[in-house]
């Protein structure tokens, strides 16, 4: 989405072509069904880290991770298949224009009059097994996580388990929360639309690898160094030259 986003800006040209609109469509579905899985898996992880560490590299070996990676992406792209199959079935009979950057069932469904009570239908299900559930099932790790930390005596083994999962949290939050607001975005605010659709699939993925990057005691180290020498190239005072 985002090559073609900057493609449009560059060019000018606006049209997506027929094909390029249900590609997009199709990978949108399949990362954003692999995301919401994925972020319940880290959630389990910590979970598994934090509240049963002697059973850790049983539960989560390099053999169970491997395996859960596959399925995860597995199930993503033969739901996506499935899903973007049921919208095919649309029929447009209003416009073909849509007020979008990219190819999503919110945009598509404005443009079509036939077959949406079953994309409807089948968007519910989606929302709720692959958004609500693996949200409920982060939100009950971390319920158990908050709830084994509270009852550590050490107030530095407090914090260092608080440091683990702030970054997870951080980016559970941004993503949850673009994507709540995006859909309770009425439908005729064409404007908020398209500027939530930009921080949730071009912004937002900017900031995640850098929220996760500032857990990492190396970069952090790096990223001083930095500053430091920053710090002693630039100068503290105004500079006086002499005639």
């Amino acid at each position: 989405m985002v090559p073609k986003l900057l493609h449009m800006l560059l060019s000018g040209n606006h049209i997506v072509s027929y094909s390029q609109c249900y590609t997009q469509f199709y990978f949108f579905s399949a990362v954003v069904t692999a995301e919401g899985i994925l972020l319940f898996i880290m959630a389990y992880d910590r979970y598994v880290a934090i509240c049963l560490p002697l059973h850790y590299h049983r539960i989560l070996s390099q053999r169970n991770c491997i395996l859960i990676t596959i399925g995860v992406w597995a199930a993503a792209f033969l739901n996506s298949l499935i899903y973007v199959t049921s919208v095919l079935y649309m029929s447009s009979c209003h416009s073909n224009l849509i007020h979008q950057f990219f190819c999503d069932p919110k945009s598509l469904t404005k443009t079509t009059c036939i077959g949406t009570e079953i994309v409807f239908a089948i968007t519910g299900m989606e929302i709720v097994i692959f958004a609500f559930l693996p949200f409920m099932c982060t939100f009950f790790s971390y319920f158990k996580i908050f709830f084994t930390i509270f009852k550590i005596k050490s107030s530095e083994s407090r914090r260092k388990a608080f440091s683990t999962c702030s970054s997870h949290i951080t980016v559970i939050s941004i993503y949850y929360g673009t994507s709540l607001i995006d859909y309770l975005i009425p439908s005729y605010s064409d404007f908020l639309d398209l500027t939530f659709k930009v921080v949730y699939t071009t912004i937002t993925p900017m900031i995640n690898p850098i929220i996760y990057s500032l857990q990492n005691s190396s970069i952090k180290t790096a990223l001083l160094g930095v500053i430091k020498e920053m710090q002693i190239l630039t100068p503290s005072g105004p500079c006086h030259f002499s005639p």
